[in-house]
């Protein structure tokens, strides 16, 4: 099986999407709430490196 990478492009799409995801986080007031959206983060970080 060939491992295809991303492009440069790709890439910085998956950094922008990741980065809006942390901005919305670090202002979420409820501690709750930002302690779910990490969380939901990790999570998709997790889920994007076992696949």
């Amino acid at each position: 099986m060939i491992d295809m990478g991303m492009t440069d492009k790709q890439f910085n799409g998956f950094v922008r999407f990741l980065l809006d995801a942390l901005r919305e986080a670090q202002a979420e007031k409820e501690s709750e709430k930002k302690t779910e959206k990490i969380s939901k983060i990790i999570d998709n970080l997790q889920q994007t490196l076992e696949d």
